[in-house]
């Protein structure tokens, strides 16, 4: 068997554009030799001291909660799990709307639990600073290798990290393999740092 490249992966599962990055690289380990490995990390620490919309403020203070039990489900469980986990909440908040209704956030994230094999139990971390300290760690892991510039998410394949790729809709197939194939082409470079244009469309998750 051909030897599989780690691919670190770091998340905010209420961003809708992390969501289809992951996709995409679920797609890419289909065609190419990879092995994705999920980390938590945090829009609300992102911004924590940045000036943002105080609606957007809120969002992501409501974010909280969700990234509280995933950094408990990886404090106690392998990638693997984490990853799955990440699967059950994204489809749910992103596929199904479920970010509309935060209201039934708590209700969402125990379902996501149920669906990913691990106890509902889980969601008492939501309103828990138990796993705020490991969850700075994973956060401060993944921004430290890319800079306060940049957001969720942010991945990493051997010693070169970056932010991205934002895509909508997820590329799949072999048009998933070639953006991985330029992906990996730039961070070959050391001199390369940034390519970017502005976004004409909105999520789409298909």
């Amino acid at each position: 068997m051909t030897e599989r490249t780690p691919v670190d992966f770091w998340f905010d599962p209420f961003c809708p554009y992390a969501w289809m990055t992951s996709r995409w690289l679920l797609e890419v380990e289909k065609v190419r030799p990879i092995e994705p490995r999920w980390h938590i990390m945090s829009l609300n620490v992102l911004n924590e001291d940045k000036d943002v919309p105080e609606k957007y403020r809120e969002l992501i203070a409501r974010a909280i909660g969700p990234v509280r039990v995933v950094t408990a489900v990886q404090e106690k469980y392998d990638s693997e799990t984490v990853g799955r986990l990440y699967t059950e909440l994204g489809v749910r908040f992103h596929n199904r709307g479920g970010l509309k209704a935060l209201d039934g956030l708590r209700g969402i994230v125990e379902e996501a639990l149920e669906a990913a094999g691990l106890d509902r139990a889980f969601a008492d971390a939501m309103d828990s600073e138990e796993f705020d300290e490991a969850l700075r760690a994973s956060h401060d892991d993944g921004i430290g290798r890319v800079g306060q510039e940049v957001g969720t998410p942010v991945i990493a394949v051997e010693g070169v990290a970056f932010f991205g790729p934002v895509v909508s809709p997820a590329p799949k197939g072999e048009e998933a393999a070639r953006l991985w194939d330029g992906v990996r082409l730039v961070a070959d470079i050391d001199g390369f740092f940034e390519l970017k244009r502005s976004r004409t469309r909105g999520p789409i998750f298909d």
